[in-house]
């Protein structure tokens, strides 16, 4: 494609033609920040960036944000911010694959990178709150103390999920995979882009903690029973394959 001229309108018609299928997936990611991350995976083709290197802009929007939560003053202003770049970074997650399928040049090293970021970003995003909930004079041990909590469950369901899809056969589908529309909806509460915009409570430290602890719980109890769906899924596909080769 060099010498190329790439056009913008072109780039998003091509995209939309080849999404993902949105089904069982939350309602956010599904109808907002693919449509976002698809325009800007077209920015980026225009602009002729590499998917590498929107994954690296995405890391660094959301440090940003991270590093706004952890260490600047706890108000409207600041929070609004933070919650700006964080879903931007979240959208530019979106886009960096995107752009990857648009130019034809996926591989093994760009998803990894990918994962790395992602692995990286979300309990980075819960430390930053703990930082900030620590160095609040109105707050006390035990709200940041929530936080390191929440970064814990985020990990690990992090990556159980992730090993699951490494670890599966290709040819069965994870447990959920065939989930209906609807549930977009109700699995909306634990996607990355609820705990982000808690954040526009953050100067409110009662309603924050309130709305904040209620999440967290509401999310390891879907991680715990997700890994349990997930572990008995690995377990059955393992002993069909042993029975196969006996």
């Amino acid at each position: 494609m060099t010498g190329e001229k790439r056009h913008y309108g072109e780039a998003v018609s091509r995209l939309s033609a080849a999404q993902k299928s949105g089904q069982g997936v939350p309602a956010y990611l599904r109808w907002v920040n693919r449509g976002i991350g698809r325009r800007m995976g077209a920015m980026a083709y225009v602009l002729g960036l590499s998917p590498n290197a929107v994954t690296l802009l995405s890391a660094a929007v959301s440090f940003t944000g991270i590093g706004i939560i952890a260490l600047a003053a706890p108000n409207a202003v600041m929070s609004w911010l933070a919650v700006v770049l964080l879903l931007t970074g979240y959208a530019l997650d979106s886009a960096d694959g995107q752009l990857a399928r648009l130019l034809g040049v996926s591989s093994p090293a760009g998803e990894w990178l990918d994962h790395v970021v992602d692995a990286l970003r979300l309990p980075a995003f819960h430390l930053g709150v703990a930082i900030g909930l620590y160095r609040r004079a109105d707050a006390e041990i035990w709200t940041a103390a929530l936080a390191v909590a929440f970064a814990l469950v985020a990990s690990t369901w992090f990556i159980g999920q992730l090993l699951a899809e490494k670890l599966g056969p290709k040819s069965v589908r994870a447990p959920g995979s065939d989930a209906s529309a609807w549930v977009s909806l109700a699995k909306q509460p634990y996607d990355v882009s609820t705990s982000f915009l808690t954040m526009l409570f953050f100067p409110w430290l009662g309603t924050f903690i309130v709305l904040y602890a209620a999440l967290l719980v509401f999310t390891a109890l879907v991680a715990v029973l997700s890994l349990y769906r997930k572990y008995r899924w690995l377990a059955s596909v393992t002993a069909g394959s042993s029975q196969e080769i006996s």
